[in-house]
């Protein structure tokens, strides 16, 4: 027998402190000094997993008297491995089994046995290695029929040793030469294959096995049981797996009878280590009548780490000969860990989600599952994208992955090109990541935050590989307001092409340095003099960028340094390079962007020398190949500057001209200048572009102003009862320099209402111009600040630098390089557009003098003066005064 005892105790025999080593009551009496038989993991440790004890030898019986057993278990916590009862006469069987933990309660289970022989009733309890928990035994009484023998003979010896190591036990592969490590897992295949089911119900229904040798027939199916609970029959496996990423379950089940509706059926998994998760398939209600109630259905498992277990869980609302629920032909098809399918397109990385997953699979460690979507895809419209609805109900923790197969390693690089939207006020992040063979995960591409409702490329370099690996795809939740979704993915030998749009988070894009001084790849983490603290795409010191340290000491006055991009293709068409960048020291140097051609001289775009400041400044240069392919080349020259350096972030190429983009935005190709800030200590939402005709989630405006169509464009916020009422979001502008007049000029769709009775709830489309004044340099903000119902849509923003709302011109060398499609320089006025439109307000930077208020004469009525306190912003920024016109939405 196992040297693991059961033993005689009670709750204060265990401990007084803590109740979770074992019954805070007994059965018998219900008290913490009552008595039972207790079995979990000593303080020794554990060098057993199995522990036994019998009852006296009993005299045979027969079926018109059988030896009936009452008892009560209490099986809790992940030390409870599974309690068996059998019964030892000539051999020894199982007669009743329950698996697994039952929680913190006393269970009832009847045992009836028949046998010609004297045996004796063997009780065995299966013991987990785990934190907490045990198995008890009480109360247990046997009828009258159950009478002793005094006659002693040899105990029946034990099965005899298995043919192999109890951890390749029911793993979906054959060790033993007749298959016997896995013809008792569950799997209806094996001659004893559904004795592997084993019931754990602890309520007044549970399952049993139906077998008619006539007709060989058998399935499960759920019955009365003794208990007393109002919970659902349970049935599990012994522990499975691991498993493979094409792991499936096949079963055929009925729910059948004369009620229209019959009852619940569901496959559920418990994890070896996180325990019970979340439901896989459920059927409610009725499959039919007769022999065509019988329904076939496959349920994905996927891959699974740990061992586990697969569990059927049933409900009938009534038991009767006229109502059942049977499960039969139960079969685990591709499940083993090392298993691949054959099929050509079986795991091919390729794919456009039409007929499926193809070579990618769900991480079953995660929180959340991806989801094939009908009706909004890339490929073709009407078709299927892979997706997750972060306002999805049965979102479920902070992260979704999609893994692919295993990729083979080799010394070539490979690209990921894919479309990808990001959609929403409160959307989260997509991320690419590599995974070695040991599970180490790198970062090779990300996105987050709102995108607009349309599909983007992504081209994700792929660096060769030392060791086999697998590709992921992980969508992370930062709210419960938006949709990630991937479509027409592409996986290829060699390297990316040229991507539109490089945020430097994950890789550089195949942008390349030269000279004596590398521009590096870097974070605003940790914190040093000579970086930049944030990115401009997160706005947080995690994010990255490409700097050059242009510090005398590294970079002395004269010397070079050049960032250059991958060719593109030649165009016809004039393009525009938009990017951010920060300057920061006294005499930093230069930053100069150059077209090169591959033949001919490089042609300068851009340029600027001056001292920036702590900020990220936003720049952008015509583009005209005349198609010859071209590079960018961004290249700083040192000015002997101490400390000082210059980066580069967010690089964008669109493919229309720059005029007229920095001040004047219809919003019909993109957000122009305008951006939203990723920085969680600065807002938690996003404006959001998109269109009437697009928008199939939130009520918006049923046109734009700028088109007055439904295909034309608008930035809104919605007032969504998924994100918290009061939550905020900014649009920010680039930086502006001083001006003794400015114009901004925006149309807005507000909501509106009036007090009068019988008056209704509507909205209306106002354009307002507003007069900015500033000393100091400034940006434009619009805050919006989520209500209760309703939404605010902004639409044609534009601001005239240096020439204000009377058409004057206050700043004539400003308003010429400005409003003449120059480059659009310098930092912050903030106009707080709150909740819907209730505020303009001016921030200063850099300065601690208070400047004179802004006049703003807004197209409706009335205003008044307050004093605002600047949180968001950096801690030197002073306090103005700001007339503010208010909309009340009652």
């Amino acid at each position: 027998m196992s040297l693991l005892k059961w033993k005689r105790m009670n709750q204060e025999n265990i401990s007084t402190n803590d109740p979770l080593k074992g019954p805070g009551r007994d059965h018998s009496n219900n008290s913490a000094s009552g008595y039972f038989l207790y079995v979990t993991v000593p303080d020794v440790g554990l060098t057993t997993d199995w522990a036994a004890f019998q009852s006296p030898r009993l005299e045979p019986t027969n079926s018109s008297h059988p030896c009936k057993m009452v008892m009560y278990t209490h099986q809790f916590g992940p030390r409870s491995g599974g309690l068996t009862v059998l019964v030892a006469d000539e051999k020894i069987y199982p007669v009743w089994q329950r698996g697994g933990a039952l929680g913190d309660v006393w269970v009832k289970a009847e045992v009836e046995i028949v046998t010609n022989s004297t045996f004796q009733i063997l009780f065995m309890a299966a013991i987990r290695d785990f934190d907490y928990g045990g198995i008890a035994v009480d109360s247990i009484v046997l009828s009258p029929e159950c009478l002793n023998n005094t006659w002693v003979n040899e105990f029946p010896k034990p099965p005899k040793d298995l043919c192999t190591t109890p951890d390749k036990m029911c793993d979906f592969h054959r060790d033993c030469a007749g298959a016997e490590d896995e013809a008792k897992c569950g799997d209806f295949s094996y001659p004893e294959g559904s004795s592997g089911w084993t019931d754990s119900s602890i309520g007044t229904q549970d399952w049993l096995l139906h077998v008619n040798s006539t007709s060989n027939e058998e399935y499960l199916y759920v019955a009365k049981a003794p208990g007393q609970q109002l919970t659902e029959a349970q049935t599990r496996t012994p522990l499975l797996g691991p498993s493979g990423p094409a792991c499936t379950l096949s079963f055929d089940f009925a729910v059948t009878g004369n009620p229209d509706h019959i009852g619940e059926l569901s496959v559920r998994v418990i994890d070896s280590l996180l325990g019970i998760r979340p439901k896989l398939w459920e059927f409610s209600g009725k499959t039919g009548v007769g022999e065509e109630s019988w329904k076939h259905v496959d349920v994905s498992i996927g891959a699974r780490k740990h061992r586990f277990q697969l569990a059927f869980e049933a409900g009938a609302v009534k038991l009767c000969p006229c109502a059942e629920i049977k499960v039969k032909n139960v079969h685990f098809v591709g499940c083993y860990a090392d298993y691949v399918p054959s099929s050509p397109t079986g795991n091919k990385l390729s794919c456009n989600f039409e007929d499926g997953m193809c070579g990618w699979f769900q991480d079953n460690s995660d929180s959340f599952d991806w989801t094939l979507l009908d009706g909004m895809d890339h490929t073709i419209g009407i078709g299927r994208s892979l997706s997750v609805d972060m306002w999805s109900p049965s979102l479920r923790g902070a992260f979704g992955r999609l893994v692919s197969y295993t990729q083979l390693a080799g010394p070539t690089d490979y690209c990921l090109f894919f479309f990808y939207k990001l959609y929403g006020p409160n959307t989260g992040a997509l991320n690419v990541k590599v995974l070695d063979n040991d599970g180490y995960e790198r970062i090779l591409w990300t996105r987050s935050g709102a995108h607009g409702n349309t599909w983007h490329e992504a081209h994700c370099p792929v660096p060769h590989q030392l060791t086999n690996f697998k590709l992921m795809f992980e969508a992370v939740r930062s709210g419960f307001d938006g949709r990630v979704a991937i479509d027409d993915v592409t996986f290829l030998s060699g390297p990316c092409t040229a991507p539109r749009m490089c945020s430097f988070e994950g890789h550089q894009c195949g942008y390349s340095t030269s000279g004596k001084v590398q521009w590096l790849h870097r974070s605003g983490y940790p914190a040093t003099l000579t970086r930049p603290k944030t990115d401009h795409t997160l706005g947080t010191e995690h994010g990255f960028y490409m700097m050059a340290n242009s510090g005398a000491d590294i970079l002395p006055s004269g010397g070079k340094t050049v960032l250059t991009s991958l060719i593109r293709k030649g165009t016809t068409k004039t393009e525009c390079a938009h990017f951010w960048y920060h300057m920061e020291g006294k005499n930093p140097g230069s930053l100069t962007l150059y077209m090169k051609p591959v033949e001919g001289e490089r042609v300068k775009i851009f340029s600027d020398s001056s001292n920036q400041g702590a900020v990220w400044r936003h720049g952008y240069g015509n583009i005209t190949s005349d198609l010859v392919d071209w590079q960018l080349e961004f290249e700083v020259v040192g000015a002997g500057g101490k400390g000082t350096h210059i980066a580069v972030d967010d690089i964008f190429l669109s493919a229309h001209p720059c005029e007229g983009q920095g001040s004047k935005c219809s919003l019909e190709r993109g957000m122009c200048s305008w951006s939203n800030t990723q920085n969680v200590k600065v807002d938690k939402l996003d404006w959001e572009l998109t269109s009437q005709e697009a928008e199939k989630h939130y009520p918006v405006p049923p046109a734009d102003h700028t088109l007055g169509t439904e295909r034309g464009h608008f930035l809104f916020l919605s007032s969504s009862n998924r994100t918290a009422a009061n939550q905020n979001a900014q649009l920010l502008s680039p930086h502006l320099p001083p001006t003794k007049g400015t114009c901004l000029k925006f149309w807005a769709y507000k909501p509106y209402s009036c007090k009068t009775q019988g008056c209704t709830f509507t909205f209306e489309v106002g354009r307002f111009d507003v007069n900015i004044t500033s000393t100091e340099e400034y940006q434009i903000v619009f805050e919006g600040v989520k209500g209760i119902s309703g939404i605010v849509a902004l639409d044609d923003i534009e601001y005239t630098v240096g020439i204000n709302c009377a058409k004057k011109v206050t700043d004539p060398l400003t308003s010429k390089m400005y409003n003449a499609g120059g480059i659009a320089a310098s930092v912050i006025v903030v106009l707080l557009l709150i909740a819907t439109l209730i505020a303009l307000l001016i921030y200063y930077l850099r300065t601690k003098q208070t400047v004179r208020a802004v006049n703003s004469p807004l197209s409706t009525s009335s205003s008044a003066a307050v004093g605002v306190s600047n949180d968001l912003y950096e801690s030197d920024l002073t306090v103005s005064k700001a007339n503010i016109q208010t909309y009340n939405n009652n």
